[in-house]
């Protein structure tokens, strides 16, 4: 019974929340190794947190082959929106 207690509160230790919020971390491996060892743990039992992962990753391969010709065939309004997005996101604050 202890055992599951202190399982149960390792799972815990490690919400979905906090997953999303340190997946770059992880990719780019510059997660402390104790951090990355709850992150492991809680990726092998949460499917959602799996499957968000994954989708992280796809995002870096795709995004990696965007063109310039990709962004131009965009519908004017989303093109824009994206553009913005992207100037506001390097604008120093």
């Amino acid at each position: 019974m202890i055992l599951r207690t202190l399982y149960l509160r390792l799972i815990r230790d490690y919400p979905c929340v906090r997953f999303v919020e340190a997946v770059t971390e992880y990719l780019e491996g510059t997660m402390p190794t104790a951090e990355r060892t709850r992150f492991d743990l809680h990726l092998k039992r949460c499917a959602s947190c799996q499957i968000y992962l994954e989708q992280f990753r796809e995002t870096i391969e795709r995004s990696g082959r965007i063109t310039v010709a990709d962004v131009e065939s965009l519908p004017e309004q989303a093109r824009n929106e994206l553009l913005e997005a992207f100037r506001d996101f390097h604008t120093p604050r």
